[in-house]
């Protein structure tokens, strides 16, 4: 196999005195951005670099294509292609969703209530894609006006995320001449359905700008209602719970600020809520006359305040803090609310009586680790009913009906496993792992009951650790593609996400970061004292910034790994970081650190970054996967971090670049076929690295 090489053009950069050295700078073309909706600019050398290495990866996966087939059939029989929803009581219509054996979007449905007409399909994925004429077919929003007579959708044709909305006539089908382009794809209706609201995207591919567009006028007439000057705060618009306000809110990863108008006004002149602070993250509803701000001010993982509508700088306390406890925001009917919360990585719901003011838990599953849910079934919120849900790594979704004052619950849908499921085949465990600095981090793993605990299985850690984000233990049907053949699933809940809170979250960014990678190197390690598996028995899978953690935590112990799925990896975070004119640059100085402005922040990215810190040892056979369509993580990335892997390890093992040139997203190409596709072979590089083949 000839490995192709990426020609190297010296270059050199000073920043805060330091010289920084990069072979391969050229590959981040001042134009870069333009790529995202040109292909054809890209620079000739990238594009035949990634035009050999596709080709290498293909002939990598020849001898196992009647696998990956077999691993495609596999999946799509776990999952129940002919499905529907359950429906939603709307004023005048129910709304649900559904899918199709034959189709790879799904079809949203109405009827009227008193059934005097049959059900219609007032959106048919399939067939939308069909008139696009396009490779990608990425869905936006699809927003159904309070009239029910339009629906405004948009559409992303390319993977990039420049979604053009467009205006459909339920009545007779037909679309209208409003089309509006190069917005974030969410789409807000008036009351009165004449207008909507939706928010533009800059130069930048920042929405920092919401519009006002009244139907069947002149999209360059459209009224701009809210401009973010911060090129660091993006912005959107959302109707309150009770229909009696628009709110406005900007943001960056850990500063908010609201603003609210009526939603019956006639001239908009947006109300500041309370000006921001820095790390003072809040949100705002209003239900019965009180607005409800869920706010991490003073309260690290977030409390619940309210004040009465004409008076917002009274507020009293609603819901108090809890220590190590994330309060989740509330669900409004007219004599309960609903919340959640969620400790030590394991969420519960809440239901509290109004008039009574008393809370109790909603308990749906004896199981210890799983995913509770809420939602609602109707409109009217003069109801004691609502739908909730439960799931956990073993599992599948179950929904019930569930009366609030009688406690009775009646399961109305349960996710079918065609091909079939046991859950009593698996066991599903919690541990603790004490990292380099005696936090402990949970893991959360499914694995076969059968299977030995003897040091000698292989195990797939996956992790994420960035964004405040949470992995739930949730239920995945393909992941038994795995489990079935004898490898442990694990989730390491590592410092940089909000498993355990804002704490956890602010012990894993900026000059913390570190303990991110620290901490799956904590967690493999333990899995190891365990017998779990055995060093070189782990398999990392992760995604974005997770591809950082992948990158950080195998330049720090390669030989814990077999074998690692980097996807769409954030790999090359120092030259991202320095680079303000990339889209989520400025906002994540937040997370990360601004090296421009900070020498300090500069030699520490520079620490750990997985670019910067490839080292001449032995990496385990990895999987590394783009596109040039991702305005997430740029395709330089991977393409850069591979060519110098190349350059510095000192293995023979197989490392593996897949860049998508045609449409496809940060979320991968577009399609549930295409999905399965994806995943299929995914899951045969982990089962050919890891010699399971049966």
């Amino acid at each position: 196999m000839i490995i192709p090489k990426l020609k190297k053009l010296k270059s050199k950069k000073e920043y805060h005195k330091i010289e920084l050295k990069d072979d391969y700078s050229w590959v981040d073309q001042p134009n870069i951005l333009e790529v995202l909706k040109d292909p054809n600019i890209l620079l000739p050398d990238v594009k035949k670099y990634i035009e050999e290495n596709n080709q290498i990866t293909e002939n990598y996966f020849t001898d196992v294509k009647n696998f990956q087939k077999k691993l495609f059939d596999e999946i799509k029989s776990k999952i129940k292609l002919d499905d529907t929803s359950l429906k939603f009581k709307d004023k005048k219509y129910y709304y649900w969703t559904k899918t199709e054996a034959q189709g790879n979007y799904g079809k949203n449905m109405r009827q009227l209530i008193d059934s005097s007409k049959p059900e219609e399909i007032f959106f048919d994925g399939d067939l939308e894609k069909e008139k696009c004429g396009s490779e990608y077919f990425g869905l936006g929003g699809i927003s159904v006006s309070h009239c029910d007579k339009y629906m405004a959708y948009s559409l992303d044709l390319k993977g990039s995320e420049y979604f053009t909305i467009h205006l459909r006539n339920l009545g007779n089908g037909k679309n209208e001449r409003d089309i509006i382009e190069n917005t974030s794809g969410s789409i807000a209706w008036s009351l009165d359905s004449k207008s909507f609201f939706y928010s533009k995207l800059d130069k930048f591919h920042r929405p920092r700008q919401i519009y006002k567009h009244v139907v069947g006028t002149p999209v360059n007439g459209d009224e701009l209602i809210f401009e973010e000057k911060d090129e660091t705060f993006t912005c959107g618009i959302s109707l309150t719970s009770d229909e009696k306000f628009f709110i406005i809110s900007t943001s960056d990863h850990i500063t908010t600020e609201e603003y609210y108008f009526p939603s019956q006004t006639n001239t908009i002149k947006p109300i500041l809520f309370q000006k921001r602070e820095t790390n003072i993250r809040y949100s705002v509803d209003s239900w019965k006359g009180y607005f409800y701000i869920h706010t991490n001010k003073d309260a690290r993982d977030y409390k619940i305040l309210k004040c009465k509508i004409d008076n917002i700088n009274k507020l009293e306390e609603f819901i108090p803090s809890k220590k190590e406890t994330v309060i989740g925001e509330l669900e409004f009917l007219d004599n309960f609310m609903i919340r959640g919360e969620k400790s030590d990585a394991i969420p519960k719901l809440f239901v509290r009586n109004i008039k009574t003011n008393k809370e109790e838990e909603i308990k749906i599953s004896d199981e210890a680790i799983g995913c509770p849910g809420v939602s609602l079934m109707q409109k009217n919120k003069n109801t004691t009913k609502i739908r909730v849900s439960w799931e956990s790594m073993a599992s599948p979704n179950k929904i019930y009906e569930y009366d609030i004052l009688t406690k009775e619950k009646k399961l109305v849908k349960e996710v079918e496993i065609p091909s079939g499921h046991n859950p009593d085949k698996y066991v599903i465990e919690r541990i603790k792992a004490k990292s380099h600095d005696g936090r402990m981090i949970p893991i959360s793993l499914v694995r076969l009951k059968n299977s030995k605990q003897d040091g000698k299985s292989k195990i797939l850690l996956y992790a994420y650790g960035a964004y405040k984000h949470s992995i739930s233990p949730s239920f995945s049907a393909s992941r038994f593609c795995l489990i079935d053949r004898g490898i442990t699933f694990a989730i390491a809940h590592i410092r940089g996400g909000g498993d355990l809170g804002d704490t956890w979250h602010e012990e894993g960014k900026k000059k913390l970061k570190k303990n991110t990678f620290l901490d799956y190197v904590a967690c493999a390690n333990h899995l190891i004292d365990q017998r779990y598996t055995y060093k070189g028995g782990i398999c990392f899978y992760g995604g974005s910034a997770g591809g950082l953690t992948g990158g950080a935590v195998i330049n720090i112990a390669p030989e814990l790994f077999f074998s690692a799925l980097l996807l769409v990896p954030f790999v090359d975070t120092l030259t991202t970081m320095l680079n303000e004119k990339l889209p989520l640059t400025p906002a994540e100085w937040e997370l990360w650190g601004n090296p421009i402005k900070s020498k300090e922040y500069f030699e520490y990215i520079l620490s750990y970054s997985p670019y910067n810190n490839l080292k001449k040892t032995s990496y385990p056979s990895m999987l590394i996967t783009t596109s040039l369509f991702d305005n997430r993580v740029l395709y330089s990335e991977p393409i850069k971090y591979i060519a110098r892997l190349r350059d510095i390890k000192d293995d023979n093992n197989t490392q593996l670049l897949k860049c998508k040139m045609k449409a496809a997203g940060h979320g991968g190409m577009s399609g549930r076929d295409n999905a399965i596709k994806e995943l299929a072979e995914e899951y045969s590089f982990i089962l050919k690295t890891a010699n399971i083949l049966n």
